[in-house]
């Protein structure tokens, strides 16, 4: 069995999650996918809201039973969150999924060295992040096998909705919850009428 494991800080998840996600669900087995605070940022929702977005990622491709959320496997530390799928999924093969931008930060992860032996590594590519072959050969080094996703991912961030306000990267279940919950600085806007505004917008 060929598992993907996908972890996210989703504060909010956006259309690219789904768009990796999807994709996951299609190439894999199964994806596991979990959110958990990661220790070099702040978050501006709880853990408990942004499983709950994710929840609702995760339900917008309803059409991939293999597409699961797992919580219980949720750790800031990539190697705990291995540890614990090795329990549920035992003999299993786990790809772990990272995004271009986290190449770099790798080899200081949390006992890199133990995570890279026990897993597959595939990186997403990220518009405006170049993956230098020098890094990738560096995690090699260490034991990773290492290779890019062949996938088009839009070029949308939960910091560009979060920082500019760009509800077009959200999906509208998610768009409902956040105005529900009252998160984030300068989203107070109805979600129906704002999903009303880009159906507009796309005709003309």
């Amino acid at each position: 069995m060929n598992i993907a494991l996908f972890g996210t800080s989703a504060d909010p998840p956006t259309r690219s999650h789904l768009t990796i996600l999807k994709w996951l669900a299609q190439n894999y087995d199964l994806c596991a996918v979990w959110v958990s605070d990661n220790p070099f940022k702040l978050h501006q929702a709880s853990l408990a809201q942004r499983i709950a977005m994710m929840d609702l990622t995760v339900r917008a491709a309803s059409e991939y039973p293999n597409l699961q959320l797992h919580p219980e496997i949720s750790s800031p530390r990539s190697l705990v969150t291995v540890n614990l799928a090795k329990e549920i999924w035992q003999g299993a093969d786990f790809t772990l999924i990272v995004g271009a931008d986290l190449v770099r930060q790798l080899p200081t992860w949390y006992h890199a060295h133990e995570l890279l032996s026990q897993v597959k590594l595939l990186v997403m590519p990220r518009q405006g992040c170049a993956i230098a072959e020098s890094d990738l050969e560096e995690l090699r080094c260490m034991g990773a096998k290492a290779a890019i996703a062949d996938l088009h991912i839009p070029n949308v961030s939960s910091t560009a909705y979060r920082n500019n306000g760009d509800r077009s990267v959200i999906i509208p279940s998610v768009a409902a919850y956040i105005h529900q919950e009252h998160l984030y600085e300068c989203q107070e806007v109805n979600p129906a009428t704002h999903w009303q505004t880009l159906k507009s917008e796309s005709i003309t």
